[in-house]
């Protein structure tokens, strides 16, 4: 990249992050869809961490792990589908970004409250799929 083309984009750069993270007082449309899609993305960081955690401690039970992989893209799949269908009535429009990131976001801090509680199971809880650590 050209030194010139990149000082160029800088000052772009600087003004997108330091509007980005003033997200409690966010008065303009594209600054909420921005903060809600970062909140978005955290919860994603989050449970895909906790994902990783399960499968871990599944690793000693391959049909278990299978169970728990098609069980997350089932629930991937339902997340997004209920979210276009609860976020429809505003498709199109400016503040259509901010519904459906929360949406997904809320779903997400869910599902990651299901894999807490997962990661919980006490060692001989045969009503738990996660063996305890």
């Amino acid at each position: 990249m050209h030194p010139r083309f990149f000082l160029a984009l800088t000052p772009l750069l600087f003004s997108t992050l330091a509007h980005a993270v003033d997200c409690e007082n966010a008065t303009d449309q594209t600054t909420m869809n921005q903060c809600a899609a970062q909140q978005n993305k955290a919860a994603d960081k989050e449970l895909n961490a906790l994902y990783q955690q399960i499968t871990t401690r599944l690793k000693s039970n391959p049909d278990s792990k299978k169970l728990l992989i098609g069980a997350q893209r089932a629930w991937v799949a339902f997340r997004d589908a209920e979210c276009k269908f609860s976020s429809a009535g505003v498709e199109g429009g400016s503040v259509y970004p901010l519904i459906y990131s929360n949406c997904i976001t809320e779903l997400t801090k869910a599902r990651v409250e299901t894999f807490k509680n997962y990661l919980k199971c006490q060692e001989g809880d045969l009503s738990c799929p996660v063996p305890g650590a």
